[in-house]
Parts: C-alpha cells; structure tokens; sequence
C-alpha cells in the first residue's frame, strides 16, 4: 500500500511540470512534425552523460558528448537533437560554446506518447541569458566544412563525409557487409 501511495505522490509531482505551456513568446518555424510545439525558455546547458551518470568531462566533453538543456522552470532534462537546417544534425555543436551557461533557446519541442517521445527538442535560437542578440542554430554545415577541407565535390556533406565513406567502404551501403551491398544492387539496379 505505502508503494502505490509513494507511486501517486510522485505521478502527481510530475503532473504541472508535464502540463506547462512554454510557447508563449515563441517565434519558432514549424517543420510540421507530429507532435510539435513551439518552445521557448530558459535553461543551463549540460553534458547529459554527466548529468544522468556523474560520469563527467571537461568543457562538456569538448564535442564529443550529446548536450542536453536542464530548464529552469522546472528542472526538467530536454534533449536537443536538432538545429535549424533540414538535416537532423548539430543541435550538440550550436549548445557547445555555452557548456555550463543559463541559456534562453527558441523552437519546437516534440511530445508524444504514442512514440514515447518525450522532451525532445529543435533548437533554432539561442542566446545568453540576459542578452539580447539570438544566435541562430544554423552553422553545422559551415563548421563540418571548415572541419573537412578535403571533402569537396558535389552533392551533400554526407555524401562526401569520409567518416561516412570509412564505414560504407567497411560494412557497405546497407550496414550489412561488402557482399550483401553487391547482391543487392546486381538484384535492385
């Protein structure tokens, strides 16, 4: 009995945090995704790792790890995993100069529990709190691009991308090996 008392207390502790609304003021671009809502508020930006484990690194992890958003109105853990571009792509790299900062971020957070996805959000503004200029979440491809100067030519990043190309020319197109991508494409194209 004490444990289904325990188990109510806590869902009823969680209940205003799941119900609060932070779209007011949102000036967050819809990419018409299931369950999408625009977001805006303040929040300290972590390294999730540490924050769900105590397994912590220095500067964040400096690039290497996911970033997460604690908010402060609540407390609540909200993983970025999106910026501004089309791609799903650099939401960890636009958090990473403000590692350990009270930051306010703009865009949409997705909800839905037929999916199981919960706090997941598309950051396409960011800004120190208590500054005034927004900083958009758009400079994944620019930094990929300084980052790889040897991977010209034509078509998308990832197509160019030679951690991309290292593991298609290792386990082939399909992940499942340089034998099964040859069988499929004589059988397909």
């Amino acid at each position: 009995m004490r444990r289904i008392a325990m188990a109510v207390a806590v869902l009823g502790l969680g209940l205003p945090a799941a119900a609060q609304d932070f779209s007011e003021g949102s000036e967050a671009k819809s990419w018409n995704l299931a369950a999408e809502t625009p977001a805006r508020f303040e929040a300290t930006v972590v390294d999730i790792l540490c924050e769900l484990t105590g397994d912590c690194a220095e500067n964040c992890g400096s690039g290497k790890r996911q970033l997460g958003l604690v908010r402060m109105a609540d407390g609540v853990l909200v993983y970025p995993n999106k910026n501004s571009q089309p791609a799903f792509t650099g939401a960890a790299l636009e958090l990473a100069p403000y590692c350990g900062a009270e930051v306010e971020v703009d865009g949409l957070m997705i909800e839905d529990p037929e999916l199981d996805a919960t706090n997941i959000y598309l950051v396409q503004k960011i800004r120190e709190v208590g500054e005034s200029e927004w900083v958009t979440a758009n400079s994944w491809t620019k930094k990929w691009a300084e980052a790889h100067p040897n991977a010209e030519g034509e078509g998308p990043w990832f197509r160019r991308d030679p951690r991309v190309n290292g593991m298609i020319g290792k386990s082939g197109y399909l992940g499942l090996g340089l034998e099964a991508d040859a069988a499929f494409i004589e059988e397909w194209f």
